[in-house]
């Protein structure tokens, strides 16, 4: 193991100078710097459905003063985007960076030990390493999805998931899928939900690190703000709904391809007294989703905190990632399941001891990269079948580029974004291009626009690239 070696390494460093009198001094330098050099601990934050509205991102409507405390710690990515925009498959696809083809990484039931049986995954890679690797809540969409060599001890998961349920009216009227109503703020401790559980598992085995010393990759997954929305009403209470904007954009883009849909999993929840499509059910499905940001935030600080409290801070890396992008509204969809920009975009915070505090950069990333970005700072080496690659020289140097362009698929469609563009292509032909420099909405599909055709063939080309790249893994 990685560890050992480098003990093993000192050891004999520290006999060979020992043996030479004249250089006692430098033997004793030598000892004490080892000494404070221990290996980086990683904890990895995954929060589900979270989009990068957030006051670090603009968002200044959103209460998350805990996340906002980290990224004045942190370097926060303004253009990371998830490689399938659904929660199971864009995790898998992260947990083992490799990317998604037609055959390998398709939905929420997307598992790494089928798609990929022989890929090591990250916390695989850091078990191997000599660390102890955790996994608390939601960080592979099945617990089940473990592949054996991947955790040090069986994940844990809190019992009901993100359907517990504490307004007794919310479940008056359970539709087919066995939900209940999409909303509910009972006046509740933040205890009375399953995440507050992951969040105190979390600290827990922080505690116990401590006390054993171990090196430690920490995952901790979050439900919230995934549907439904169920949060303590004093976190509903933060948000005057009256004062909620909701989107100016709920229509169709302008020629949009017929193969273009939003995801249908809100109607698999009752919507109470509202109606979708209005302005009230806007309001409320924007309430609903900024409270649930805001009790995980706190959640988020309650971890950082005791991490902090521990002396753990100062020796790990950390990292807070949204699976995937959201819709809230605009074009009149709620949810992921497309390759538009909302759907694709994600929140990204990196915390490394020592680099890039309190800054930002635009540098373009993939989930993709996290995984050998992981390693390159804990200097553990990684397969070379990989395709992400190690963006530690951004966190030395916000202001470095990184990639060109940026990758994503979904069930039909293929997507290339770069900084100005995203660009679709579905299987029946279909294509999309938006120009967000001038349309960040992306109401106007310009695909025939003449004046983008050069813009068009370079997309096409850098998909084709793309496309290359992720069939190469057998």
């Amino acid at each position: 193991m990685i560890i050992k070696k480098l003990f093993t390494y000192v050891s004999a460093l520290f006999f060979l100078l020992v043996s030479c009198k004249s250089s006692k001094e430098r033997t004793e330098a030598t000892i004490n710097q080892y000494k404070n050099q221990k290996p980086m601990n990683v904890l990895f934050i995954a929060i589900d459905d979270l989009r990068p509205e957030l006051n670090i991102y603009g968002a200044k409507h959103v209460k998350s003063p805990n996340i906002d405390k980290l990224a004045n710690e942190s370097l926060v990515f303004n253009k990371a985007y998830c490689n399938v925009p659904v929660c199971g498959a864009s995790r898998a696809s992260l947990l083992t960076s490799i990317l998604p083809t037609k055959t390998r990484f398709i939905d929420y039931r997307a598992k790494a030990q089928e798609d990929v049986p022989n890929a090591k995954t990250l916390p695989a890679i850091f078990k191997e390493a000599g660390y102890t690797s955790i996994s608390n809540g939601k960080i592979f969409h099945y617990n089940k999805d473990v592949q054996e060599a991947s955790w040090s001890e069986n994940p844990w998961m809190p019992e009901g998931g993100h359907r517990v349920s504490y307004d007794p009216t919310t479940n008056d009227l359970i539709m087919k899928s066995g939900n209940g109503r999409v909303y509910e703020a009972p006046e509740v401790e933040d205890s009375a939900y399953p995440d507050y559980k992951i969040a105190q598992k979390t600290i827990k085995d922080l505690r116990r690190f401590k006390e054993s010393g171990e090196s430690f990759f920490m995952a901790c997954g979050f439900f919230r703000p995934h549907m439904p929305f169920y949060a303590p009403k004093k976190y509903w209470d933060l948000y005057d709904r009256d004062s909620i904007e909701i989107a100016d954009n709920r229509h169709l883009p302008e020629n949009a391809p017929k193969y273009l849909r939003g995801s249908g999993e809100f109607k698999s929840y009752s919507f109470g007294d509202y109606k979708p499509n209005t302005e009230a059910f806007h309001k409320m499905m924007r309430h609903g989703y900024y409270a649930c940001v805001s009790y995980v935030d706190q959640l988020v600080g309650e971890v950082l905190n005791e991490l902090e409290t521990l002396g753990l801070a100062e020796n790990t890396i950390v990292v807070v990632w949204g699976d995937h992008g959201w819709h809230l509204g605009e074009h009149e969809f709620w949810g992921k399941h497309n390759t538009l920009h909302n759907a694709l975009q994600v929140p990204l915070v990196v915390k490394v001891p020592g680099k890039s505090i309190g800054k930002k950069t635009d540098a373009l990333v993939e989930s993709v990269d996290i995984y050998p970005t992981l390693c390159d700072l804990a200097n553990i080496p990684v397969p070379d079948y990989i395709m992400g690659k190690s963006f530690k020289a951004t966190l030395d140097n916000p202001k470095k580029s990184f990639r060109d362009y940026a990758y994503a698929r979904f069930k039909k469609a293929d997507a290339i974004v770069t900084d100005n563009f995203t660009y679709s292509l579905f299987e029946n032909g279909e294509e999309m291009l938006y120009n967000r420099k001038i349309d960040p909405s992306e109401n106007k599909n310009i695909v025939a626009d003449i004046n983008y055709k050069e813009v068009l063939k370079e997309m096409r080309n850098a998909l084709k690239r793309k496309q290359e790249k992720a069939a190469s893994y057998q």
